[in-house]
Parts: C-alpha cells; structure tokens; sequence
C-alpha cells in the first residue's frame, strides 16, 4: 500500500555509508538460517556487527501496512461474532414466540396421546425449515455478492467453496441449538395446564 520508491544499487565497500542491508533468498526455514547468514559474514569480515536479523515474514507482519490489515481484520471478524450472536438470538425469540403461540395446539396435542419426542420434533423441524432457506439466500446473497467485489479480492476466489460452506455449517448448527431449547420447552408443556390457560 506504500509508496515504492526507486532504488540504487552500488558496489560493496564503495558507499560513504559504513552499515549495509542483506537479503537472502532461500528454500531453507528462515530461522535456521539466521544464525548461519551471521556466522558467515564474520568470516567474510571479523569486524563487520550484525544486528537487527529478521527473516522478512516478521519484516512484513510488523509492518504497519499489515497491522492496518490485521486490525481490519479483527474489527470485520468481531463484527461477524456479533452478527452471529444477534442472529441466533433472534432465532431463539422467534422460535420461542411461536411455541407460547401454539401452546394450546401442544396441549391438545399431547392430550391425544402425542409424545413429547414428536412434539420436539414438530417445533425443529419448523425451525429447520427456516434455517434451511436462510442458509439457501445467504448462500446465494454471499456469492453474489462476492462476484461483484471479485476485483477486490487478492490471494482468494471470489467464492471459497471450503469457507462458504464452513461458515453456512456453523450457521446451521448454531440456529438449531438455539431452536432446542424452545423445542424442549414445548415438549415439557402439562395438557392440562396448557388446555386451562387459553
């Protein structure tokens, strides 16, 4: 993101500076190589100090270049969290609105003979259904979406098939346990109780 500026390569020993800088390319773990590059420019010159040995991974992660990117990272990955968060909440409100609504419909229900299995049954499988078609347009929204910034996008597909269904994954299971509860809820309901209260 920064400004390149040019660059002027001279002979060693020919600068009026006394310190120079010294990249090495290799296939090698960077590390391992540190204390080798130092032990072989003393050898080259016994009076030459090294200082300041860092392999350019940590050159480019210290970087404030990379430290604006990481905290943008951080501040969208948060974000998401609390997107989650709302979402399943809100779930879980709408599922446990619509099981004190059908309150009466339970009771009848399990004063016919309906086993409490079934009656949690009924209420995640309405709840699934709501999951799966918001899953379907998230889907569908996310890739859509991401094909229109796809030019914005460095080092990755415009749509990430791995993330894309590992987000949509953890989305699932996290609507359907915050739908259990209400489920449980409705399973546990007397008949009596709910026939007397309507």
């Amino acid at each position: 993101d920064d400004e390149q500026w040019p660059a002027e390569y001279q002979a060693f020993y020919r600068g009026p500076d006394s310190y120079f800088s010294l990249i090495v390319r290799t296939a090698q773990d960077e590390q391992t190589v540190l204390p080798l590059l130092a032990s072989t420019i003393h050898k080259v010159s016994p009076d030459a100090a090294v200082e300041d040995g860092t392999t350019m991974t940590q050159h480019i992660n210290d970087s404030q270049t990379a430290y604006l990117h990481r905290t943008s990272a951080y501040l969208v990955g948060g974000f998401a969290a609390l997107a989650l968060l709302l979402g399943v909440v809100g779930l879980y409100g709408v599922i446990a609105y619509s099981v004190s609504q059908r309150t009466r419909e339970i009771g009848v229900r399990m004063a016919l003979g309906a086993q409490r299995s079934s009656v949690c049954q009924l209420v995640l499988k309405e709840a699934g259904r709501l999951i799966a078609m918001g899953v379907f347009l998230g889907l569908a929204g996310s890739v859509g979406a991401a094909m229109m910034m796809r030019k914005l996008l460095f080092g990755v597909q415009a749509w990430d098939a791995t993330t894309l269904v590992g987000v949509a994954a953890v989305l699932a299971v996290s609507a359907m346990l915050a739908s259990y509860i209400p489920a449980r809820r409705a399973a546990s309901v007397n008949p009596t109780e709910a026939l007397r209260a309507e």
